[in-house]
């Protein structure tokens, strides 16, 4: 089995998804309390690794594509909702973090593409006007 390697865009995303995390909980520390940010942290640490680990499944799953196994897909995806949805609850029901921090942290993934389709929008139309 050949090792895929990472498409420029994936790298770009990763890389910085983690930057965007650094800002928000710069940020949440100087504006707000620590619960606040610790709440950023944890989700923004949950919205990363499920990136990852979504990656990953999809990454397998199309190596093994002639093995026609969906239920593996399924059960993998199962497992991954049913450890995120443990975490948030355990999170949440002990008041460990400030739910709002939490839910901002979440968000990384989504602000982060949402940032990356507008500014290669951007690059591509400055680049077609000049």
């Amino acid at each position: 089995m050949d090792p895929i390697e990472k498409a420029p865009l994936q790298r770009k995303l990763e890389i910085t998804n983690w930057v965007v995390l650094g800002l928000l909980i710069l940020g949440s520390t100087i504006l707000q309390s620590f619960h606040f940010s610790l709440g950023v942290l944890l989700g923004g640490l949950i919205s990363i690794v499920n990136f990852y680990w979504l990656h990953q499944n999809l990454r397998n799953t199309f190596q093994r594509l002639m093995d026609g196994s969906k239920s593996s897909i399924l059960l993998k995806y199962c497992v991954r909702l049913a450890v995120t949805a443990v975490i948030l609850y355990l999170i949440i029901a002990y008041r460990i973090a400030d739910v709002l921090g939490l839910l901002l942290g979440l968000s990384i993934v989504v602000i982060n593409m949402v940032f990356t389709v507008i500014m290669t929008f951007h690059k591509k139309n400055f680049e077609e006007v000049s």
